[in-house]
């Protein structure tokens, strides 16, 4: 966990970088689930069955494509971990970026399809405890950091 605080206007800049590389980890997780959810069929298949044909090369096809899609959405998230941005919830695209507000850390809260970081919350409330980015905190934000 990097120790990076941002300000309001840093957090914003990064938006577009952050918000193609969720999409890549969220498409590729998707990849990954659709591929479990087919490889669990075939299991039940075989097993129900005492077993069945399975064509060997689209199944090793599709394993290979399963460890490419998990490798690009760990690549994806150790990237934004590496800029300091914590995912709080890859399902929704739910981003924190840590924050210092007059000596104390809140983390500036961005949801993927919100067009700007409009929300704050303390490091112990969450996603639930979000407010409104109010006048102290962008006040606090304009400062470097």
């Amino acid at each position: 966990m990097s120790d990076r605080r941002f300000t309001l206007d840093e957090a914003q800049s990064l938006l577009p970088v952050l918000e193609s590389l969720l999409r890549n980890a969220i498409t590729s997780k998707k990849l990954t689930e659709e591929i479990d959810v087919e490889m669990q069929a075939l299991s039940q298949r075989i097993f129900v069955n005492g077993g069945t044909r399975v064509d060997v090369v689209v199944t090793a096809r599709r394993k290979a494509q399963r460890a490419k899609a998990e490798q690009r959405a760990k690549d994806a998230l150790a990237e934004i971990d590496s800029i300091g941005v914590q995912v709080k919830d890859l399902d929704i695209g739910l981003l924190d970026f840590p924050c210092e507000v007059g000596g104390e850390i809140v983390l500036l809260c961005w949801k993927m399809g919100e067009s700007s970081i409009g929300h704050w919350h303390g490091t112990t409330e969450g996603f639930a405890g979000r407010k409104p980015i109010d006048e102290r905190i962008a006040r606090s934000s304009k400062r470097t950091n």
